[in-house]
């Protein structure tokens, strides 16, 4: 045999081997996604009624995971309203969108694999992946609503954690004598004082509202005001009181997003936060980015973020990454279509029950130019602010919980507490019922005006007769 025949002999082996090898490896790497997919397709195919869902790691019963209810409602497959329960319109949990990713389960999965990146750095050593790095970017310019460009960006576990490491990398540091002071303008979101006191550090504390600072000549110091825009609770656009050398401002925008508000223009403020959880409704998530302009307090934060979690979840990353390329399809306007479309129902229908109240009002709604959808549109704030008018019903929420309604103290936002926030944005379920349960209180309010008004008239109608009588 000569040298060529076997080597020809050989090579055609050789290929063999490697067309085996490709074979059974592709075999392997599709049977293994078809499992995967068979098994989430299983469970997302389990009945809850409509008012619940299974999840792949929720409870297991018989071999079969089990149906998590929404509250009011309970039962094997969620069918039974639970009519005693609370209507529960504290927490702000962004379920409202949860249809929309229902709709676009297929181009929003993901497949995790064992291995999925297993190391603690990407491979140039960073805690970041430059895609979604560059995809956040590219949603900003789609939405018009923050500027990107030469900034630096760095990502947390939810908005909480970057606020925390913005106030401490704007703090002053080496002066326990003279800390820096943390204030906000009422009302304002209760974890900024929450957060600011719990980790009781001497480089900074917490001052309250921003006002008193502000009209006060003999406030001096180093001052850091948050500022949230749209506001929580109220849904107002805010801008930063204070001014001037000593005053350092983080720009909190979790809700400066086409559901809840007119995008008027792009933002361009030396720091920048934003959430995943109020964007596409995925709190469970936890991830959140900061957008900043100066390299020194990105450092400062970038260290901080290092040191408390070394970083973000690679899962997260890549499950975020999919998410935005969603959102960002058709140029945003189908997501975010669906979320103003939601919201703007829900003002509708809250709106509508108050205007027939003089006990309790809610905030007016401005309207504005929207670069974003070109046309001038009202906001949807993601929270109803109500007040509770009557001068004897000084706490709003003892007032609402007679009829099962529970809200968020208006207290703990620095304000009165004949206000109360309702939150818009949980699952239909829990509108509902907070929509029902409010137009019975309203009921109630109408009714006993109309029985005073009977006896008035009695009275009217007796005093009359006893002087003519």
């Amino acid at each position: 045999m000569s040298r060529n025949t076997i080597f020809l002999t050989c090579s055609i082996v050789l290929n063999l081997l490697l067309f085996h090898s490709w074979h059974f490896h592709g075999q392997w790497e599709q049977s293994w996604t078809k499992s995967a997919t068979a098994e989430a397709e299983f469970v997302a195919s389990i009945s809850c009624s409509g008012h619940g869902r299974a999840f792949l790691d929720g409870s297991i019963l018989d071999g079969k995971p089990v149906c998590e209810c929404n509250a009011c409602y309970g039962g094997p497959h969620c069918s039974v309203f639970l009519p005693e329960c609370i209507a529960d319109a504290d927490s702000g949990d962004p379920m409202f969108l949860e249809p929309f990713w229902l709709k676009h389960a297929a181009s929003s999965t993901i497949v995790v694999p064992g291995w999925h990146r297993m190391s603690y750095e990407f491979n140039d050593d960073s805690l970041i992946s430059k895609e979604l790095d560059a995809q956040i970017r590219k949603l900003h310019a789609v939405i018009g609503n923050a500027v990107t460009d030469g900034r630096f960006i760095i990502f947390g576990v939810g908005a909480t954690q970057l606020l925390h490491a913005a106030v401490h990398a704007l703090s002053t540091t080496n002066h326990p004598s003279s800390p820096s002071r943390v204030v906000a303008s009422t009302p304002y979101y209760p974890i900024y004082k929450e957060q600011t006191e719990f980790f009781n550090s001497e480089d900074y504390k917490f001052e309250g509202d921003t006002s008193l600072c502000n009209n006060n000549s003999g406030c001096k110091g180093n001052f850091i005001e948050l500022v949230t825009s749209p506001n929580n609770p109220d849904g107002q656009l805010k801008k930063a009181v204070l001014q001037g050398p000593s005053a350092k401002t983080i720009h909190d925008f979790a809700y400066y997003w086409p559901h809840y508000t007119p995008i008027p223009a792009l933002a361009d403020e030396n720091l920048m936060i934003f959430t995943l959880s109020k964007l596409t409704g995925h709190g469970g998530s936890r991830f959140g980015w900061a957008i900043i302009k100066d390299e020194a307090v990105h450092q400062r934060m970038l260290t901080y973020m290092n040191l408390s979690t070394y970083g973000v979840a690679r899962e997260t990353q890549l499950r975020v990454l999919k998410l935005l390329k969603v959102a960002v399809e058709n140029e945003g306007k189908e997501m975010f279509n669906f979320g103003y479309q939601t919201m703007r129902n829900r003002w509708r229908k809250l709106s509508k029950t108050m205007s027939l109240s003089k006990r309790f009002s809610i905030q007016e709604l401005e309207t504005q130019f929207c670069s974003f959808s070109e046309k001038v549109r009202g906001a949807t704030p993601a929270y109803a602010w109500l007040k509770c008018v009557r001068e004897e019903d000084k706490d709003c929420n003892a007032v609402l919980h007679s009829v099962n309604i529970t809200g968020r103290h208006g207290s703990l936002f620095g304000a009165e507490s004949r206000f109360v926030r309702l939150t818009l944005v949980k699952s239909d379920d829990d509108f509902d019922l907070l929509l029902k349960r409010m137009g019975t209180l309203v009921s109630q309010e109408n009714n006993n005006d109309g029985i005073n008004k009977i006896v008035t008239h009695r009275d009217e109608f007796i005093g009359t007769n006893k002087c003519t009588g």
